[in-house]
């Protein structure tokens, strides 16, 4: 640590692996989000449950749920979900403008980890049981299965979840 550098450290190899790679999922969607000109609080409602889908997943195969409430999980999400620097947000944006993937990609000109990650987030999350209907609506855009607009009526069409300190408790008793 020093004056413009402060690093923080963790033994939860498997968080802060699976958060630095989930994240560039939902910044995806985050990219999307904004690209179909929703506002803010849209966008804040899908990285708050973005959040939690990152933390059941990542609970569920033995990552500790503090991990995601720190700098590799809601620190890395928020700024890689709102930042133009960023690949994936970049990506998503296009995508949300209507572009394909290999149009989008090119304006971007850049590796955009979110797109292989997407695929394999959902395949992780189907093998240990764990739904993240926001992550299969984003790889379903990605992959050219779904237009984003019909993405975010599937997931707005959802039945209603409760919300609450509850869900940080059940998400600790199931890695318990």
């Amino acid at each position: 640590n020093c004056r413009t550098f402060r690093a923080y450290v963790s033994d939860d190899r498997t968080g802060v692996e699976l958060a630095g790679a989930l994240k560039n999922v939902l910044a995806l969607s985050a990219g999307m989000s904004d690209g179909l000109g929703f506002g803010d609080n849209t966008k804040g409602a899908l990285m708050a449950r973005g959040l939690y889908e990152m933390t059941k997943l990542g609970t569920a195969i033995g990552a500790k749920l503090e991990t995601f409430f720190g700098i590799a999980g809601v620190g890395d999400l928020f700024a890689t979900a709102n930042s133009t620097l960023s690949r994936n947000y970049r990506v998503g944006r296009h995508l949300g403008e209507g572009l394909g993937l290999e149009a989008a990609l090119e304006r971007v000109g850049q590796v955009a980890e979110g797109v292989p990650t997407a695929h394999a987030a959902v395949m992780l999350a189907r093998r240990h049981g764990v739904p993240v209907p926001i992550m299969e609506s984003t790889e379903a855009v990605v992959r050219g299965r779904m237009a984003a607009r019909d993405a975010v009526s599937q997931l707005m069409e959802r039945m209603p979840k409760r919300e609450g300190l509850h869900l940080l408790a059940e998400a600790r008793a199931d890695c318990e």
